[in-house]
C-alpha cells in the first residue's frame, strides 16, 4: 500500500529486473474477390458515360462551326447589301440633281422634285438599316469567330459533302449524328444501372489476411509471430425492400433512355427534311432571282429608253430601278441561305466537322487521355498531374 495505490507484485518485480511490458501489433488486409459483378458493371457504365461524352463534344463542334459558317456568311451578305443600298443612293442623287435642272428648264414640275426626293430619302434610310445590320452581324461575328472580318473570301457551299438524297441524309441523321449515339450511351448506362442495383442481391466473397505479433508475453524478451488467412462470404438477407425499389427506379430510368433514343431520331428526321427543304428552297430563289435580275435590267434599259421618247415618266425609272435593287438583294440572300443550308445539312447528318472539312487546325483527340489512364489500377496515377 503506498498513498491508497495499490502495486501489482508482478510488475514491481518485471520493472526492477529490467524487463519491458508485453507488446502486440496486427496488420489486416482484405480483397474482395467477388461483389455481384457491380464493379464491372459500373466500369462498362463509367466507359458508356465516356463515349456518351465523347459525342457531345462532337455535337458541340459542329454547332460551334455551324455558328461560325453562319456569322461569316451574314458579314458577307449584309456588306454586299450595303453596297447596294449605297450604290442606289448615288443614283437617287444623281436622279435628283438632273431632276431639278429639268425642272429649271422647264421640262418637269415640282411634284417630279417631290418624287425624287422621297426616293432619295428612302433610299438613304434603307443603307442606314443595312449599315446598322451589318454592324449588327460583324459583332456576331467577333463574338464566335473571336476576331475582326477583314477581306473574307466568298463563301463556299458544302455541296461535294452532303448526302445523294434525302433519303440518304435521313438514315445518316439516324445513325452518325452524335446526339442519337449519346443517347443510345445513356441508354446503355441505364441500363447498366440495372445490374448494378440487382448486384445488391447477390452474395459477396472476400479474402481476409491478418499478420499479427507478440512480443515479452511472459516477460521472457520472447516474440512470436503469426499470419491468417480466411475467406469471408456476406449474404443479403432483408434489406427493408430498398433494394428492390432502387432496382425497379433504375428499369424505369432505363424505359426513359431508351425511350428518349426514339424522340432524338424523330427530331433529327424532322430537322433533317427542314434543312433539306431549306437547301432546295435556296436553290430555286438562286435561278428565280438571277432570271429575275435579267428581266429587271431589260426593263430598265426599255423604260429608260421609252422616256428619252417621252413615252414613259421619270417616276416609271425608279420604279424600274428599284425591282432591280429588290431582285439583286434576293439574290445574295439566296445564296447566302444555299451556304448555310448545306452547311445545316451536313450537320444535321452528323458529318460537320473540322476534318471533314479539311480545317488547318489541330484536332482535338478526346480518346488520348482515355487510352493513358484505362488500365491504371490505382486512384493516384489518375491524379498525377491531371
Amino acid at each position: 500500500m503506498n498513498n491508497g495505490n495499490v502495486w501489482d507484485p508482478s510488475y514491481v518485480q518485471s520493472i526492477q529486473a529490467g524487463h519491458s511490458l508485453p507488446r502486440s501489433a496486427t496488420l489486416s488486409v482484405e480483397q474482395l474477390l467477388f461483389d455481384g459483378f457491380r464493379a464491372t458493371n459500373a466500369t462498362h457504365a463509367a466507359e458508356a458515360g465516356v463515349f456518351a461524352a465523347r459525342q457531345r463534344l462532337r455535337f458541340t463542334e459542329q454547332r460551334v462551326l455551324l455558328d461560325g459558317v453562319i456569322a461569316y456568311t451574314n458579314v458577307l451578305r449584309d456588306t454586299a447589301v450595303l453596297g447596294l443600298h449605297r450604290n442606289n443612293v448615288a443614283v437617287l442623287d444623281e436622279q435628283l440633281r438632273q431632276t431639278k435642272e429639268r425642272a429649271a428648264a422647264g421640262q418637269v414640275t415640282v411634284t417630279d422634285i417631290a418624287q425624287a426626293e422621297a426616293r432619295l430619302a428612302a433610299g438613304r434610310s434603307q443603307a442606314a438599316i443595312s449599315r446598322t445590320t451589318l454592324d449588327t452581324s460583324i459583332a456576331t461575328y467577333r463574338q464566335v469567330i473571336g476576331s475582326e472580318p477583314k477581306e473574307l473570301a466568298p463563301a463556299r457551299s458544302a455541296d461535294r459533302l452532303l448526302p445523294k438524297s434525302l433519303a440518304e441524309a435521313e438514315r445518316a441523321a439516324q445513325s452518325e449524328h452524335p446526339l442519337v449515339l449519346a443517347a443510345a450511351r445513356d441508354a446503355d448506362v441505364a441500363d447498366l444501372a440495372i445490374r448494378i442495383a440487382e448486384a445488391e442481391f447477390l452474395p459477396s466473397i472476400s479474402m481476409v489476411a491478418n499478420v499479427f505479433t507478440q512480443s515479452d508475453v511472459d516477460g521472457r524478451s520472447n516474440q512470436a509471430v503469426g499470419v491468417q488467412v480466411l475467406g469471408r462470404l456476406s449474404v443479403p438477407i432483408y434489406a427493408g425492400g430498398a433494394t428492390s425499389a432502387r432496382v425497379r427506379q433504375a428499369k424505369e430510368s432505363a424505359g426513359q433512355k431508351r425511350f428518349d433514343v426514339d424522340v432524338t431520331r424523330a427530331e433529327l428526321t424532322a430537322s433533317m427534311r427542314s434543312n433539306w427543304g431549306a437547301l432546295q428552297s435556296a436553290l430555286a430563289q438562286i435561278v428565280a432571282a438571277r432570271a429575275q435580275i435579267a428581266a429587271a435590267e431589260r426593263a430598265l434599259f426599255g423604260v429608260r429608253e421609252e422616256a428619252k421618247a417621252g413615252m414613259r415618266a421619270t417616276l416609271d425609272i425608279r420604279n424600274a430601278q428599284r425591282e432591280l435593287l429588290s431582285a439583286r438583294i434576293g439574290l445574295i440572300v439566296a445564296q447566302r441561305d444555299r451556304v448555310v443550308a448545306s452547311y445545316a445539312v451536313l450537320a444535321a447528318a452528323g458529318r460537320l466537322s473540322a476534318g471533314s472539312l479539311a480545317l488547318n487546325v489541330e484536332e482535338h483527340d478526346p480518346g488520348t487521355h482515355f487510352g493513358e489512364v484505362s488500365d491504371k489500377w490505382s486512384d493516384r496515377f489518375l491524379l498525377n498531374g491531371r
